[in-house]
């Protein structure tokens, strides 16, 4: 449900944080809400889902997990299992990623897309990556990115996925400490049920150095896809 309303409760359930922390931040106007009472708030879910990805880089390693499992728990998913692997489709590895800016690296992502025969509208999708980054660049971690839509796709893609490449170099994205950028993950959901559970694992899989330095030694997409396999099983053996 996009437009799905929340209260405090709810919302910490949801994050799988406390509840003075939500009533603090909504007291201070830190986080998207309205007050409806005296200590009482009402909180729509797509603007909090954005909330927490545009602040996933302040949280640490058991904060994400403790999203992702409120955010699997409440769209009624099994946190213990794999999600990302399995929603990347044949052909959706590009390896490499023929870019130098920004604006070729979703390009070349959104035709990756195309050849694995998941997006109806190209440049309709195309169009929302470029304004999301305009809002706030999804470089989140050091050398990777997370392209996505603010909002999900419905009517423009055939089923939700995630595409994956890396360029040789590095380019800019925009990342806040202004380095470059290798190793791109587009992830696009059908509905709102797959987006922050799914970015909050990948978060957790790529937030280490030497993960990422691994990945991006994969010369095929066959090592790729094997690589990630194993690295998001280890995550779930960790957690």
């Amino acid at each position: 449900m996009p437009h799905e309303q929340m209260d405090e409760r709810q919302v910490a359930a949801y994050l799988s944080m406390d509840l003075r922390d939500i009533l603090k931040w909504a007291g201070r106007g830190q986080i998207p809400s309205r007050k409806v009472g005296e200590q009482k708030y009402r909180f729509r879910k797509s603007d909090v889902d954005h909330w927490v990805w545009e602040r996933m880089h302040n949280f640490d390693r058991k904060e994400i997990e403790g999203i992702e499992r409120g955010v699997s728990a409440h769209h009624g998913y099994d946190a213990d299992v794999p999600i990302v692997c399995p929603l990347i489709p044949e052909h959706g590895l590009a390896v490499p990623l023929a870019a130098k800016t920004r604006q070729a690296a979703l390009r070349g992502l959104v035709d990756q897309a195309v050849a694995a025969e998941r997006v109806y509208n190209r440049e309709e999708l195309l169009n929302e990556l470029q304004g999301r980054e305009q809002l706030c660049s999804t470089a989140l971690l050091p050398n990777v990115a997370f392209p996505h839509p603010r909002h999900p796709l419905p009517y423009d893609i055939a089923a939700s996925f995630i595409v994956v490449g890396h360029t040789p170099s590095g380019l800019p994205f925009g990342a806040e400490d202004g380095s470059l950028t290798r190793l791109f993950f587009l992830v696009c959901g059908k509905d709102d049920r797959t987006h922050l559970h799914v970015l909050a694992r990948l978060v957790r899989m790529l937030d280490n150095h030497g993960v990422v330095d691994r990945l991006l030694a994969c010369e095929t997409p066959l090592a790729l896809a094997e690589a990630l396999a194993r690295r998001e099983m280890e995550v779930l053996q960790q957690g």
